[in-house]
């Protein structure tokens, strides 16, 4: 068969062309379709290529009826061997005698120096005898916390039949007065007990501190115990010690502390306020001695307000109370602690007291103003 190799040889027709001539072919195009190179179908054919073949996590066993059947058979029996050897386990702990608390020797104390380890052991009485896992760790904490003496507590179990009881013991800073008893005081206002022959042992150098009842709520409690930790810090910041001169400190007005100190065979009472506790009792200290040759009855000394102090004497009878007041300055004016007039009203008769006082108030009418 001659075919005619010139370009311009007619070519002969195919179903398909003539398709594609009358579907994308302008109308009135009659020169036919010229022929185009692969390369020039590169921006009209999208080839789409497939990706790779993944295949599934099960095997191929699993894909039949009978294969899926056998397949959850071995799921199910693998559960029940997992939950066969859990229930296994759990039941030799819970039962094995290695896992039993026999007797107290078990249970091991630490960090006990005032309560013994008898008061310790009493919390853990009912767990004598008992599996290791079956005792309340919780609640035998929250009991030993219940005790006074005891501020922080942990139990730990230790395999196989052990038991650690470590606890943190509260710290007295402070003797307290609880009607015509003395006992001990926390920083948190908890009144502790201990033997008179144990404190003595234990040679505790505290003042007395009165004001803290054991029926007020444990924050009053606490808020009074911070005010006094605040005046004896301030008193010793200087270093020299000085709240061991106290004997007594009275909580029971938080904006006016009180302590009582010994002074030439009597107690003598100050008031401080509630600052400026160290400044308060240079101005005591400076001017003790003059006040004392000046007034022999001095029974209390209010340091509250500036530039100025009131002297109270007391009962020469009954060695109570104040029969009458002076008032003496303080600051850069006063000459010295001789310069005011003597306390005449505790040495004149009932009438001339009261109208020596009123000479007092009289004359000396100024506002005080506290520190």
């Amino acid at each position: 068969m001659l075919v005619d190799d010139r370009p311009d040889a007619p070519r002969p027709s195919s179903p398909g062309r003539s398709r594609i001539e009358k579907e994308f072919l302008p109308d009135g195009f009659a020169g036919g379709m010229p022929a185009r190179r692969s390369s020039d179908f590169g921006n009209d054919v999208r080839v789409r290529r497939r990706g790779p073949v993944r295949k599934g996590l099960l095997p191929a066993w699993t894909k039949t009826r009978w294969g899926r059947v056998l397949f959850a058979s071995l799921v199910l029996a693998a559960l029940a061997a997992v939950v066969m050897a859990a229930l296994a386990v759990r039941s030799f702990f819970e039962h094995d005698p290695r896992f039993r608390i026999d007797s107290a020797a078990s249970v091991q104390t630490v960090g006990n120096s005032v309560l013994t380890r008898d008061q310790l052991l009493s919390v853990f009485g009912a767990d004598i005898g008992r599996n290791i896992f079956y005792i309340p760790m919780a609640r035998r904490r929250t009991e030993l916390e219940r005790i006074p003496w005891v501020e922080h507590a942990t139990v730990m179990r230790l395999l196989p039949d052990q038991l650690r009881v470590t606890v943190r013991e509260r710290v007295p800073i402070a003797f307290v007065r609880v009607g015509d008893q003395i006992k001990l005081v926390d920083t948190e206002g908890v009144i502790l007990d201990m033997s008179p022959a144990m404190m003595a042992s234990r040679k505790f150098s505290f003042p007395v501190v009165s004001g803290i009842n054991p029926t007020d709520p444990l924050s009053m409690r606490a808020a009074r115990m911070q005010l006094y930790q605040k005046f004896i810090h301030a008193l010793d910041s200087s270093g020299e010690h000085l709240s061991a001169n106290l004997s007594e400190v009275d909580l029971s007005d938080p904006e006016d502390v009180r302590a009582t100190v010994p002074s030439n065979s009597s107690d003598l009472l100050l008031h401080f306020g509630d600052t400026n506790f160290l400044a308060r009792y240079r101005i005591y200290q400076s001017h003790l001695s003059g006040w004392r040759q000046q007034y022999p009855n001095l029974a209390a000394v209010d340091l509250r307000y500036e530039n100025e102090v009131v002297l109270k004497m007391a009962d020469q009878g009954s060695g109570l109370g104040a029969q009458g007041s002076e008032k003496q300055g303080t600051g850069p004016s006063a000459q010295g602690p001789g310069s005011a007039k003597p306390a005449t009203a505790a040495k004149a008769a009932p009438a001339k007291k009261a109208a020596a006082k009123k000479r007092v108030h009289s004359t000396r009418r100024h506002t005080r103003k506290r520190r």
